[in-house]
């Protein structure tokens, strides 16, 4: 949203006895409310999909990734040494899935040969299950996250050798 835009939202707020107006444009969304002492008004700006900001700007705490909330920021324990072969990497941030249902066994264990294209685990990221593929045929070597563990982006899953 266009700078001269917002300026004039606030001029009209000022000469206007309205105590908060709200304005969506695609996806981007300004919110502007008096403050009680009748002082300059308050901007906020969020993406339309997002909830008004209740806190002020000094409070707003920075974003934790899924793994950094779930570790508490801690570094993983045992290091980020993995075996040589074949990296399978996260190719999105969500939750991985080590079997298609709780009560059922994993889809591979290390030790297990695979071929090229056999699932290895699954992603859900945004309500959607999306399986993670072998690229390449070989025996899985280690496995990297357990199972109901939040992801990251490019995060390694599996090795294969």
């Amino acid at each position: 949203m266009d700078l001269r835009k917002i300026k004039k939202l606030i001029d009209l707020l000022e000469e206007s006895n309205l105590a908060e107006i709200e304005i969506k444009e695609g996806e981007e969304s300004v919110r502007l409310a008096r403050t009680p002492s009748g002082g300059a008004p308050v901007t906020y700006a969020a993406p339309a999909m997002a909830a008004p900001a209740q806190q002020a700007p000094s409070q707003v705490m920075p974003m934790q990734s899924p793994v950094d909330a779930a570790t508490g920021g801690r570094p993983a324990e045992g290091g980020s040494a993995l075996p040589d072969g074949h990296v399978v990497r996260a190719p999105m941030v969500g939750t991985f899935y080590a079997s298609p249902a709780p009560d059922k066994p994993a889809f591979v264990s290390v030790g297990q040969a695979v071929k090229a294209g056999e699932t290895l685990g699954i992603i859900e990221a945004m309500k959607m299950f999306n399986p993670i593929e072998a690229e390449v045929a070989g025996t899985v070597l280690a496995i990297q996250c357990e199972s109901g563990q939040p992801v990251e982006f490019d995060q390694p899953l599996f090795v294969i050798g």
